[in-house]
């Protein structure tokens, strides 16, 4: 099995995994907090979907899905057009909130369809490529890729968590 098979198994689970998450769910529960500095189902998907298409795009040296097919007029957010939710406070999180989880699965798909299409075309030679020179050692797209499923598991998981409270409510 090759690297990039291995990554696109890993960013089809993660799909079923925020489709899991959000699928069935009225804005009230989506957009819950369970405290006042927690984060919603809304806020948590709305960053895994922001930061993947942020670094994928990067990576493919394209424009992210948000802003080349209108997800930001979509959401109409009260956040800067390219904010990807890193370091929000809690005054930030409530900000991001949805009327409906077809909002965010479409977001969430369009961001997918362009990340395997993305990971589909990619050689073994291009994992080695450098994307970030800020770090020592400088990241890879390779290293980069894997940052990326890594956070989106771990916001898809307490999305998942978050749904269970507020569904135990």
């Amino acid at each position: 099995m090759l690297a990039k098979d291995i990554l696109i198994d890993g960013f089809s689970r993660i799909r079923e995994e925020v489709h899991a998450a959000v699928d069935g769910l009225p804005p009230d529960d989506l957009n819950a907090r369970p405290s006042e500095t927690a984060n919603s189902i809304s806020w948590l998907v709305w960053h895994l979907i922001r930061v993947q298409d942020d670094h994928v795009a990067d990576a493919a040296g394209t424009e992210q899905v948000w802003l080349t097919d209108d997800w930001a007029k979509r959401f109409g957010l009260d956040l800067p057009r390219r904010d990807t939710g890193y370091g929000h406070t809690s005054a930030k999180v409530a900000r991001v909130r949805v009327e409906s989880g077809d909002l965010l699965l479409g977001y969430y798909d369009a961001v997918h369809e362009r990340t395997l299409a993305f990971i589909g075309g990619l050689t073994a030679q291009d994992f080695e490529r450098v994307v970030d020179e800020r770090w020592d050692p400088p990241v890879t797209l390779g290293v980069r890729l894997v940052s990326v499923l890594s956070d989106d598991l771990q916001h898809v998981g307490q999305a998942a968590y978050v749904r269970g409270l507020v569904q135990q409510a």
